[in-house]
């Protein structure tokens, strides 16, 4: 498939209104991350990811495991946008009887590979998918999402380091580094330090993004990654929470934050505008 930037520049557009609609719809929700992620979940859904929206659970598709499940929205927006079920069902978000809970969960929401939520938890089951297909001789890639805040549990390197051991090449990681999370910047509450350098002396071939909202750039990171046959790759992306939408990105923390319906129009135009696009998002 030819990577065409503008119409995955689009989806990512797409995919940022429809987190905005689905938090507005409870009032309040996990928004920073959400967006910070759309750019990577448009440049999987809109040219990378063997999939079939049509048909979720086919053998061959390719995985996706959100381990930060709480940006859940950011998921449901993707696959919303991809036709995996009607957007009206955006509007229900944790509601009784939704298919759309807090957190993503595979046994109610169509598209949604692995149920995450649990930090740390969403790289033992990526790890363990990307084994089974390894043993499989399958051609499948799985693909995980982690939160810089996420790389604080202990689970996380421990998946990493059964992933070196076993050369889980078919396994790539993305790491949302938008430096803040629940009560602060990721540097107040458990320094880091250098990320790519933890993911390399594990064993893990490593590519940085610069600007982890860019489409072109995210997807000229996976084809680097794909080209690694040997060992598991972590893709750094250096994003910024509440890309897109001025508000959020210049919000001091917008980790869990108030969305009001009202204002959705406004938001919506705002992305409508390449040219005056804010917090960091470049698609050229």
């Amino acid at each position: 498939m030819k990577f065409d930037s503008e119409k995955v520049s689009t989806l990512s557009v797409a995919i940022r209104k429809n987190i905005l609609r689905t938090i507005a719809s409870k009032g309040t929700g996990h928004v920073g991350g959400s967006l910070s992620i759309a750019d990577t979940l448009a440049v999987l859904y809109g040219g990378v990811m063997n999939i079939d929206p049509a048909n979720p659970q086919k053998a061959d598709r390719d995985y996706i495991v959100l381990s930060k499940g709480h940006c859940g929205p950011a998921m449901y927006a993707a696959l919303a946008a991809k036709g995996y079920f009607g957007e009206a069902e955006l509007d229900t978000l944790n509601q009784n009887g939704t298919i759309l809970p807090s957190h993503t969960d595979r046994a109610k929401t169509p598209g949604v590979d692995m149920t995450t939520g649990s930090l740390g938890q969403g790289a033992s089951l990526a790890a363990g998918a990307a084994f089974a297909d390894k043993l499989n001789n399958a051609s499948n890639y799985t693909y995980l999402i982690l939160g810089d805040g996420e790389l604080d549990e202990g689970q996380v390197w421990e998946s990493v380091l059964f992933a070196a051991h076993n050369h889980l090449s078919n396994l790539i990681t993305f790491v949302d580094v938008n430096g803040k999370q629940l009560d602060g910047t990721t540097d107040e509450v458990c320094c880091l330090g250098d990320i790519g350098r933890k993911f390399d002396a594990f064993g893990y071939h490593v590519i940085e993004v610069e600007n982890g909202n860019d489409v072109s750039q995210i997807y000229d990171a996976i084809q680097d990654a794909k080209r690694e046959r040997n060992i598991p790759s972590a893709i750094i992306l250096h994003t910024i929470k509440g890309a897109g939408v001025k508000k959020y990105a210049e919000m001091e923390n917008c980790h869990s934050t108030n969305v009001d319906i009202k204002n959705l129009d406004e938001f919506y135009r705002e992305l409508e505008k390449p040219a005056e696009r804010t917090g960091g998002v470049s698609h050229d």
